[in-house]
């Protein structure tokens, strides 16, 4: 058991406690959210890397690649780096990275000749559909003990925080 279990509460709540009582006059309360959405998104991207480093895709790489499978259609190298937060220049490398190991190609856009557009393989295809629903069913033991209709409350909470940095 981790300490903060054994005084009541979560190790965010512990957290919270130590930082409360570093700095009694700073209101703390952003913690109690903040933290456990960045505990939680550890944890997931902890077992998304358990799941692809057997495969020798990083979790930037499955980003890529999953955002050209979600769209269903080749991407710009520009709407991948938008929908997977990427800077250009890592979109550039990973997209060479992905070429080179067979997952995607590019293609010349046919009203712009000037335009590369990405575009999954088989290979590349094969790996997300493959990983995805693993992706899933270990987000969906993150969640375990919540019912339907807290699953909603929460998701339209984060939608709400969400907001707030979109």
């Amino acid at each position: 058991m981790i300490p903060a279990q054994q005084s009541g509460g979560d190790f965010v709540d512990h957290v919270r406690r130590e930082w409360t009582a570093t700095f009694p006059d700073v209101d703390t309360s952003a913690i109690e959210v903040l933290a456990r959405i960045g505990r939680i998104a550890s944890k997931a991207n902890h077992l998304l890397d358990l799941t692809l480093v057997p495969l020798g895709v990083s979790r930037a790489e499955f980003d890529v690649l999953s955002a050209i499978r979600r769209a269903g259609r080749p991407l710009r190298a520009s709407e991948v780096t938008s929908v997977t937060l990427l800077s250009g220049a890592s979109t550039t490398k990973i997209s060479e990275r992905l070429v080179k190991d067979g997952m995607i190609e590019r293609l010349r856009f046919e009203r712009d000749a000037r335009v590369v557009l990405l575009a999954l393989t088989d290979s590349g295809r094969d790996l997300v559909d493959r990983v995805f629903p693993v992706r899933l069913a270990r987000d969906r033991e993150l969640l375990e003990g919540l019912d339907t209709d807290e699953l909603a409350t929460l998701a339209g909470l984060l939608r709400k925080v969400a907001s707030n940095v979109e």
